[in-house]
């Protein structure tokens, strides 16, 4: 041991000032990154990166300074001294190319009375709230974060908080524009912003500092480095690439099966079919209400004999009136606050007394979630179902104020954001148990959630034309943050009026962009024609029915639910996503040999092109496409700018445009801008004029 550093195999550590310090290699370019006061670090509760394989690293250890390389990464540890009333040393953290020296990230200069680049401090609970700081670069863009929903591409100047919520969704990874990527390897509640004038990372409560750095050379080099660091994505199955169909929500078998055998009278493609939730009989029970389900068994064999796939919704609430509701509580299988309680939300159920408080299984324990599992192998995967849509898997809390929740490795705080992937991982383990390759589709994620094979969807945005613009970038940051299955409710979820003419045109444009997105699902409630919206949980008339237009049924949802000309549209735009499939199929194939997203932004395919580091319009699909949707009303024309130097064929025309050009190309409905790199033209531009 020299001074404050030492080595201990292959890491780098420090110990000065009262803290530990650790920097290890962990992957090829990459070093994890762990610190805490004390004597030593230690392990989040929930870790995001995967065992590395073994690299080469040299570590350099002189006075007052330590340096580790990895590949093309090196790290720079001094012990600086900064000067005020009195004499301040510590030691601060740099990270350079160990090719050139150039710097790619350091720690911030802080002021002489503090805080320092890495503060630590102390709660009553025996964990720390932590901030780290790192200086920022004039020019850097940063892409990833997860989903969010704010619109913005280059997220240089956003400050965004780390805490699932409905349609935010919580990723803690960014990729720079400077040539390295950084993983905020803690599952803990907080915030990132991503100033002009410093990066600053804070988790509310946490055991220690955990972070993971790595250089590329490319943001694809960086990208495809965490997807091996936090888990590679599966295969997906080929049925997932054709059309979902769903809506809010279908009350009965015989309902779905009428909808089914429609599709197929019609002569429209279907793929899957999704009941949604209600179809229980509690929260908490995970199982059919067989009044409403009276041959759960039967209804798959008969859609699968129709090549049909069907997906069924299952929350992780559990109400006080299920019958497992005692047991769980007996053995501490439920989220509780920090006094005993059990976390709620407030929400209906079949209860005919209205609305109720529920909570939600313990993710964190392991005997719940093999519990949680075991009720759902008996009462879904037994009866042949396969694939699940995991909703409400932040989990949904209001409030949402995670450091008043106990589980069972601790305070909620700490470890909140990594529940859904723990609760989607026990699903892909239990479907592997059973030999099947189901498909999960889920309402948030956290790193490394794509290793689950989960389709991560955008939540319940409303159906606007603000919101429909934000999907283009949320779905583009999801795949810079792993998740290359992506999809979004086709015509938004809140507020659509089936019988208004405007939402009929944004339908009509979503179902252009989800035709062309990595997964094709219309979903959302729709207000039926003529009915006011009522106040939640109150019946109205419609028809001869009586129904809550919420928990009950929403208005039809179907192809043909918006009259003949939206109909024609939508069918023509349903046989292109058929035409599709093989490119879709080789286009996810190879995202799962790679971890390249499916729905890419333009930056990655043209990283030397720094014009389109804050293009959140326009995208690449798969490795030859570029798609600019239709993001306004009343549009008959577009714009768009092609990147790189080759030419580009408008699909729909077969005009060709030389790359680096403007094209105004016309976009009426069914035909948003697409256009095809001139290499991939023959192959491709048939496929959209048949």
């Amino acid at each position: 041991m020299t001074g404050p550093f030492w080595t201990e195999g292959a890491a780098l550590l420090c110990r000065f000032g009262g803290e530990t310090l650790r920097i290890e290699p962990w992957g090829p370019d990459a070093v994890r990154v762990r610190a805490r006061p004390g004597l030593g670090v230690v392990e989040p509760p929930v870790s995001a990166l995967r065992p590395p394989p073994p690299v080469e690293a040299a570590a350099e250890i002189g006075t007052g300074r330590a340096t580790l390389t990895v590949g093309r990464l090196c790290v720079e540890m001094s012990v600086k001294e900064r000067y005020g009333a009195d004499v301040k040393r510590e030691v601060v953290v740099r990270y350079v190319r160990s090719d050139t020296g150039e710097e790619l990230l350091a720690e911030a200069r802080p002021h002489f009375a503090g805080p320092r680049a890495r503060s630590f401090k102390a709660l009553a609970s025996g964990s720390w709230r932590l901030e780290a700081t790192f200086r920022a670069r004039e020019g850097e863009s940063f892409w990833g974060l997860g989903q969010p929903q704010h619109g913005r591409m280059d997220l240089k100047g956003v400050t965004t908080t780390l805490l699932q919520q409905n349609a935010h969704v919580a990723i803690p990874f960014v990729v720079s524009s400077c040539g390295y990527g950084l993983l905020w390897n803690n599952p803990a509640a907080g915030r990132v912003e991503l100033a002009r004038n410093l990066t600053r990372w804070t988790a509310e409560a946490t055991g220690g500092l955990d972070y993971w750095v790595v250089a590329g050379d490319t943001p694809r080099d960086v990208l495809r480095a965490y997807v091996r660091a936090t888990g590679s994505p599966p295969d997906i199955p080929p049925w997932a690439l054709g059309f979902w169909q769903c809506k809010l929500r279908y009350r009965t078998q015989a309902e779905l099966l009428t909808v089914a055998r429609e599709h197929l009278a019609r002569g429209l493609p279907l793929s899957c079919v999704v009941i949604d939730f209600f179809h229980w009989t509690r929260q908490g029970e995970w199982r059919f209400d067989p009044e409403e389900w009276p041959d759960p068994a039967g209804l798959v064999a008969e859609l699968r004999a129709m090549g049909v796939e069907v997906m069924v919704s299952i929350w992780p609430t559990v109400s006080a009136s299920s019958e497992h509701y005692r047991r769980m509580v007996d053995e501490g299988l439920i989220l509780t606050t920090e006094r005993g309680v059990p976390v709620v939300i407030p929400f209906p159920d079949k209860d005919p007394l209205g609305p109720g408080f529920f909570t939600y299984y313990d993710a964190f324990n392991p005997a719940a979630r093999d519990l949680h599992w075991e009720i759902v192998r008996r009462n879904y995967v037994a009866l042949g179902f396969d694939h699940f849509w995991l909703d409400a898997c932040e989990p949904e809390m209001r409030p949402n104020h995670p450091e008043h929740v106990r589980t069972a490795l601790g305070n909620g705080a700490e470890m909140i954001c990594a529940y859904p992937l723990l609760h989607a991982r026990r699903y892909r383990e239990g479907l592997a148990e059973a030999g099947k390759e189901g498909v999960l589709l889920a309402r948030s994620a956290w790193a490394g959630s794509q290793a689950e094979g989960v389709i991560l969807w955008s939540g319940d945005v409303w159906s606007d034309w603000d919101w429909f613009r934000a999907q283009v970038p949320a779905a583009l940051h999801a795949g810079m943050s792993g998740m290359g299955w992506w999809t979004s409710d086709i015509g938004g979820f809140y507020d659509g009026h089936g019988a208004d003419p405007a939402f009929r045109e944004l339908l009509v444009r979503w179902f252009e962009f989800g035709v062309l997105s990595p997964i094709c699902r219309l979903h959302g409630f729709r207000v039926p024609e003529g009915v006011p919206l009522p106040a939640p949980g109150e019946p109205v008339t419609y028809g001869q029915e009586t129904f809550r237009i919420f928990t009950d049924t929403g208005g039809p949802n179907e192809v043909w639910s918006y009259g003949a000309e939206v109909e024609a549209a939508l069918a023509r735009l349903l046989r292109l996503r058929e035409r599709l499939r093989p490119y879709l199929e080789a286009a996810f194939a190879h995202h799962a040999r790679t971890g390249d997203p499916v729905v890419a932004p333009l930056l990655l395919h043209f990283p030397g092109d720094p014009s389109l580091h804050d293009e959140g319009r326009a995208y690449m699909l798969g490795p030859d496409l570029l798609v600019a949707p239709v993001l306004a009303p009343g549009l008959s024309e577009m714009d768009v700018r092609l990147p790189g130097d080759e030419p580009w064929v408008h699909v729909w025309t077969g005009a060709t445009h030389g790359g680096g050009a403007t094209a105004r190309v016309p976009c009426p409905w069914g035909e948003p801008p697409v256009f095809a790199r001139a290499s991939a033209a023959p192959a491709l531009v048939p496929l959209f004029r048949p």
